[in-house]
């Protein structure tokens, strides 16, 4: 039985979700309407709020708002989420991946600087925000070396120099990658172990499951159902892993050090010295395509009674 609600239906349903991409959701909204769980899917892109309307949309919402969306709409919602979020949390709601996952979300250099912080290894990375600091910044780091955006999605942002020479004529050129915050990571270019990194999920703070991804020398390693059937993209290679405790209690550290309600954990093992070196997390964790070939079973299924516990949670 369907339990979405339209936008124009009065009823106040148990869980809201905050959205941009038009069809990453649909495996989420299925789980839900099997479930019979009732829900209203609010799209970011033309959503506007009343800072003085004390009405929530439900008693728990849930954020699935996407880094990428400025690829698609140059007037992205990103930033505007997260007053939406907190406005709506501050007349109280439960909001899942809350405002403060969603700015840390949308800063690599936030990240980064919370993986440092509990001891895990890095990329060498220096952040810089104007044009002029970028050769300073690089100045004793070994090339390849990669120009990452700040706020970046599907690989986007992220340029490889291979020599100083190359980033100092692209430097001079202007011919850079652009964030729409202004910042710009100079980060190390970590050659992957066996071409692959390790993407390992967490719900609630604890370890979901794991997939390898193999680069194949790409940046955009989205493994979800949409990115993965996109027009002109090459077949991302994928497979369920079992990572080790090691790296398990590392994800689980990160999810639980930024309070992550729902998320990913990006790894690379350097092939230079063999070390795990964590590189992002991605709070929208659209889950891996084709799930029951994939992993056996349905993550979505496990969301779903996450957000079943929220709700009763919410309702006490």
């Amino acid at each position: 039985m369907a339990a979405r609600l339209d936008m124009g239906e009065a009823v106040t349903p148990d869980l809201a979700i905050l959205y941009e991409h038009p069809l990453w959701f649909e495996p989420l909204f299925a789980a839900l309407d099997r479930r019979s769980v009732p829900y209203r899917a609010i799209r970011l892109t033309d959503h506007s709020f009343d800072p003085a309307d004390k009405s929530v949309p439900a008693p728990v919402v849930l954020s699935r708002v996407a880094q990428s969306g400025f690829l698609r709409e140059p007037e992205h919602g990103i930033f505007y989420a997260q007053s939406l979020l907190a406005h709506w949390r501050a007349n109280g709601a439960t909001v899942l991946n809350g405002p403060e996952i969603l700015a840390v979300d949308s800063s690599k250099a936030r990240q980064l600087s919370l993986i440092a912080g509990l001891g895990l290894a890095i990329p060498e990375t220096r952040v810089v925000h104007r044009r002029e600091e970028i050769l300073a910044a690089a100045d004793g780091m070994a090339f390849p070396l990669l120009l990452k955006a700040n706020v970046g999605g599907s690989g986007a942002g992220i340029v490889r120099y291979d020599d100083r020479a190359a980033l100092a004529e692209a430097v001079a050129e202007r011919f850079l990658p652009e964030s729409v915050d202004r910042v710009l990571l100079v980060q190390d270019y970590v050659p992957a172990e066996g071409g692959r990194i390790i993407r390992l999920e967490t719900l609630g703070g604890r370890f979901l499951y794991a997939i390898e991804v193999e680069t194949g020398g790409s940046f955009d390693l989205c493994p979800a159902d949409a990115c993965v059937a996109a027009p002109g993209r090459e077949t991302v290679r994928m497979a369920a892993v079992d990572p080790g405790p090691e790296l398990v209690e590392a994800a689980e550290r990160i999810a639980q050090g930024m309070a992550l309600d729902v998320g990913g954990i990006e790894v690379v093992i350097d092939a230079r010295d063999g070390v795990p070196r964590f590189y992002d997390i991605n709070a929208l964790s659209n889950f891996v395509a084709n799930p029951l070939d994939v992993l056996g079973w349905d993550p979505h299924e496990r969301l779903v009674d996450f957000l079943e516990a929220a709700i009763t949670e919410a309702k006490r």
